[in-house]
């Protein structure tokens, strides 16, 4: 299992409707609208890094609203 976060650039006045397709995503296992130099934050979960740049790609791009994407892949998890 891959996880990432991804930092969304979203347009003005379309960041309600970009997390609400966020949270109907499969994978995504948290979307937040945060404040600062990007608009959202999706906590994303794939089988492995092609499934996950695929939803980076092909899904959360395609999203009307968003302009840009930075991909944080989670390299080391405390499993407590």
């Amino acid at each position: 299992m891959v996880r990432a976060y991804v930092l969304l650039t979203v347009e003005i006045g379309k960041v309600e409707s970009v997390i609400e397709a966020l949270r109907n995503m499969p994978g995504v296992i948290r979307a937040d609208a945060v404040t600062g130099p990007y608009d959202a934050i999706v906590h994303l979960e794939a089988k492995d890094l092609g499934e996950l740049t695929r939803r980076v790609l092909h899904d959360i791009h395609n999203i009307d609203g968003v302009i840009d994407t930075t991909t944080a892949i989670v390299v080391e998890v405390d499993e407590e």
